[in-house]
């Protein structure tokens, strides 16, 4: 999947694997549908997605209704509908490249 593209649990669960961890997946028995544990919501919670930001400089900067960022450290842009979405896009570009294989459970 493009990095660009990542999103939700998609995203969380690459951020995970950017940092070096490994993100359990569940999946709900009735509706199919997978989540990542409450620890992995990067793109969503500024305590566990702003520390990412501040620790690699990536510069947050709004550009109508979506965000454009850029990451000092790795030269990178990315961009996003929310600031956090942006900012952990450019951070798994950064650290896994362009293009980054989820599991299958967790593809939009």
């Amino acid at each position: 999947m493009r990095t660009s593209e990542l999103i939700g649990p998609a995203l969380n669960w690459a951020v995970a694997r950017a940092l070096g961890k490994r993100p359990h997946i569940f999946i709900y028995p009735i509706t199919k549908i997978a989540h990542l544990s409450e620890e992995h919501d990067y793109s969503t919670e500024w305590s566990q997605g702003g520390p990412i930001i501040e620790r690699e400089r990536i510069l947050l900067k709004p550009t109508g209704d979506t965000w454009t960022v850029y990451s000092y450290c790795q030269n990178r842009f990315a961009f996003g509908p929310t600031a956090l979405v942006a900012a952990m896009r450019c951070y798994v570009a950064s650290k896994l490249g362009d293009e980054v294989e989820v599991p299958k459970e967790l593809e939009s």
